[in-house]
């Protein structure tokens, strides 16, 4: 089993304010994302099911065009092929794991296990 310490993950620019250090195992990415305050994700979709945790900050996330003000502690599971979109009110650290593995993140790179 390997041991592993975020801050020796590469960061990798998903987009403007958004910065991720990836994780992927045989079965999920682990993605570990840095957000500044102001920051806009488009909407988009995906065919993994996502399950998105803020560790910190006040993220607000748009799932199917309806908003949802998420803070420390909260997860929200978003299902396959659903349209979401993002906006940091604040500096935000989340963690969102993605099943199936996502492909398009791994070739960005990130660690393999």
């Amino acid at each position: 089993m390997p041991f592993l310490q975020i801050k020796d993950i590469p960061s990798i620019k998903l987009v403007e304010g958004y910065d991720a250090q990836f994780i992927h195992t045989p079965n999920a990415t682990y993605s570990h994302v840095r957000v500044e305050a102001g920051a806009n994700l488009p909407s988009h979709s995906h065919f993994q099911e996502q399950v998105s945790y803020v560790l910190e900050g006040k993220f607000q996330l748009t799932v199917n065009g309806e908003p949802f003000l998420l803070e420390p502690g909260q997860v929200f599971v978003i299902p396959s092929n659903v349209p979401h979109s993002g906006l940091a009110i604040t500096d935000c650290f989340i963690l969102d794991v993605f099943t199936p593995v996502r492909e398009d993140y791994r070739a960005k790179g990130g660690i393999d296990i």
